[in-house]
């Protein structure tokens, strides 16, 4: 949820120009489904009697009327009044006309209790799926949201410290959801982000909302169906922010800039139902395996040599470790104990491939995209790429903007 102050006006302009540029920003893979993820390293199944407090070892809160930079009508309360198990398994995060303590809030009175339940305390992670089922609650003014922020902020301050938006939802709205990045350069109205609707209202039914984040690339879901990608590229030349742990949030607000303000349509209570929060690492191949490309060819390191620059090239098929490639959680693809790399971290087109020390870089980052055979690197934005689409022995490869081509298909053990 966006954190700074302003105007519905800018706000609308704002939305409206992120739409544009998710729109122009390539988004190769949407509307293809998720892949596997990894291991599932944390989970909430909120399975506990109904009215019961929601676990303390897992999610805190956030509490007061403050407006949290949005101008915000509630009061944030830990109360199990606005955040306590239904008993069937899930979750109720509920907001509520009333105010049963006599809160204050920034503008006076308070008119509204609900909850803000966050994780910064006890779960912080980098990189991997994190996913939640949810039914949404509906009306004018009213602001459910599943999001991230990064554990620096204390230190380095919002925006500084990156935010990611996995589903945002205003009431005005009741068939869409938005996913958006905020960082330095990019934040507020300026958030970088995409729209994505369905043909009835979230409100109707449970549906998953997930990221696939791993470095310099997210990728947004609705119910396992990709609607866009982020990677450094999108951002015109401004920081990225999203390599080093972040903790979840889930709340409703009520009232702010963006969604505007309950009237006489919206009825209170209102309830973000939660099935579950589930975190999972990266997906790792495990063992090594071949990766066949055009012609039936393997992706080969020439010769079998390990000097940095070594070429990766096409070849037959044989079975040796020069064509045996691992898929690691950090986004390197590897072999001979190095690091298939773009040569001189360069991001243009026919930027050859090459064998080199292992180092994190953006140029050693990789992602496969299942539904397309394509391999990626989210540094360029461009794909793995066999030159001249030949599938002849000794066909360097290369880095090229993502066509669909025969030359940038990809099929891993």
């Amino acid at each position: 949820m966006d954190r700074t102050p302003r105007s519905r006006t800018l706000l609308a302009i704002g939305a409206a120009l992120a739409t544009i540029i998710g729109m122009l920003v390539p988004m190769t893979g949407t509307a293809n489904a998720a892949p596997a993820p990894g291991p599932l390293v944390w989970s909430d199944e909120f399975n506990g009697s109904a009215g019961s407090a929601v676990d303390q070892s897992k999610w805190r809160f956030d509490i007061g009327g403050s407006g949290w930079g949005n101008n915000e009508q509630q009061y944030y309360t830990n109360s199990t009044h606005n955040a306590a198990m239904d008993g069937a398994g899930n979750l109720a995060i509920t907001a509520r006309r009333e105010n049963p303590s006599n809160y204050q809030c920034h503008y006076g009175t308070c008119q509204y209790t609900s909850a803000r339940l966050l994780t910064s305390a006890t779960f912080t992670r980098a990189y991997g799926r994190f996913e939640a089922r949810m039914k949404l609650p509906r009306g004018q003014g009213i602001w459910p949201a599943f999001w991230m922020l990064g554990n620096d902020i204390g230190s380095v301050g919002w925006p500084n410290s990156g935010e990611i938006d996995i589903m945002e939802n205003i009431g005005r709205e009741p068939s869409t959801v938005h996913g958006t990045i905020h960082g330095p350069g990019y934040s507020g109205s300026a958030g970088i982000g995409a729209p994505y609707s369905i043909a009835g209202a979230f409100a109707d039914a449970f549906h998953t909302f997930a990221v696939d984040w791993s470095p310099n690339l997210i990728i947004w879901y609705v119910d396992g169906v990709e609607y866009q990608r982020r990677t450094p590229a999108s951002l015109s030349g401004n920081r990225w922010v999203f390599d080093h742990p972040f903790f979840m949030i889930m709340n409703v607000a009520v009232g702010g800039y963006w969604p505007g303000y309950p009237d006489s349509s919206t009825a209170f209570p209102q309830t973000l139902t939660v099935d579950y929060v589930r975190v999972y690492a990266p997906p790792t191949s495990g063992s090594g395996g071949q990766i066949t490309g055009i012609g039936g060819k393997c992706v080969d390191v020439a010769s079998a040599g390990t000097a940095n620059g070594t070429a990766i090239q096409l070849y037959d098929c044989n079975s040796t470790a020069a064509q045996s490639w691992t898929w690691n959680s950090d986004g390197s693809v590897r072999a001979l104990g190095k690091c298939m790399d773009v040569s001189g971290g360069s991001t243009a087109n026919g930027a050859q491939v090459q064998l080199y020390d292992c180092n994190g870089s953006g140029a050693q980052g990789w992602t496969y995209n299942s539904g397309t055979g394509q391999v990626i690197n989210p540094q360029s934005n461009k794909c793995l790429d066999a030159t001249g689409a030949s599938s002849a022995n000794g066909t360097r490869l290369q880095i090229w903007d993502c066509s669909g081509g025969t030359n940038q298909r990809w099929t891993r053990a």
